[in-house]
């Protein structure tokens, strides 16, 4: 079990932790529809408002914060535990976000991908190119469920392609270091996939019913992903649902099972700062500040914000 410290409780939801380079983390709360600025003390403010449901963030090229916003979720509280459960009664549909940190203006960039809706982005990466790629998750709806899928848009808003179709519930993506590798994460099945990265926005996908890219890792038992974060040595460390904790995946396919000191079955995501993890835990509301063990990969432009 690692050493942590709470940095922030009380939140609502937390998702999409971004680490900046003071220490401080900027996160959505899908429950409050809300972006929030946590100082390393635990002081707060918010940052933007987002209708809908924000989710994914990260840092731009432009200083911008880029939002997945799925639309609106429905939560209720549960001895204790926020859950979700489905798309709120004032769903809006999924988009992705540009987000300016110093004003909290709100500009909607993508809502579709060649006439089909983004019903709920999730989580989103940039590379070194400034493009980005996201995950839709998919929407479930009373009885029906719509299948989730892999994109890469540029800034300009004009620029968006579904590069994977179909995924199960895709969740978090992550860049392998120098970009080799897109790996996504799927929440209904708890497996991780790897596509090589062929060209900026160009994943090899394979023309296979079962098997779209390489799988890495699938987990045994009653468990999902959520988001994840990559070290330096290219390990995928995964929010994991159910049993709680983070999932770590070596390139060789070795798994291992990070226990914290609190149990949250919503541990949404996390991200690195150095040594340091940032984890959200949905379910309890609560950031956590972690000692890692191992040096996290830096995201492309997370020292850029504009605040």
């Amino acid at each position: 079990m690692i050493r942590c410290t709470v940095m922030a409780d009380g939140l609502r939801f937390p998702e999409g932790p971004v680490a900046l380079p003071d220490g401080s983390v900027i996160l959505s709360e899908i429950a409050a529809r809300r972006v929030t600025h946590i100082m390393p003390n635990g002081r707060r403010r918010t940052l933007a408002e987002p209708d809908g449901g924000p989710n994914g963030l990260a840092v731009g090229p432009d200083g911008a914060l880029y939002c997945c916003n799925g639309g609106g979720t429905r939560f209720r509280d549960r001895d204790g535990i926020t859950e979700p459960f489905g798309a709120s009664d004032d769903w809006s549909g999924g988009r992705i976000e540009r987000i300016a940190p110093a004003t909290g203006r709100v500009e909607r960039l993508y809502e579709s991908c060649d006439g089909h809706a983004l019903s709920s982005p999730n989580d989103l990466v940039f590379d070194a190119g400034g493009g980005f790629w996201f995950s839709n998750l998919g929407k479930v709806s009373g009885r029906r469920r719509d299948l989730g899928s892999v994109h890469h848009a540029r800034l300009d808003g004009g620029s968006i392609t579904e590069v994977i179709f179909p995924l199960e519930a895709p969740n978090g993506v992550g860049l392998l270091p120098d970009d080799a590798a897109l790996v996504v994460a799927e929440t209904i099945t708890g497996r991780l996939w790897r596509f090589d990265v062929t060209a900026p926005g160009v994943a090899r996908v394979a023309d296979d019913r079962w098997a779209k890219g390489t799988l890495i890792a699938g987990l045994p038992g009653l468990v999902g992903f959520d988001s994840l974060a990559v070290q330096a040595d290219g390990a995928v460390c995964v929010a994991t649902l159910v049993t709680g904790g983070i999932t770590r995946v070596h390139m060789d396919g070795s798994v291992e099972h990070i226990a914290l000191p609190v149990h949250d079955p919503y541990t949404t995501n996390l991200c690195f700062a150095g040594r340091s993890a940032f984890i959200t835990l949905g379910g309890r509301g609560l950031l956590l500040r972690a000692d890692w063990d191992a040096e996290g990969l830096a995201p492309h432009f997370f020292d850029r914000i504009a605040i």
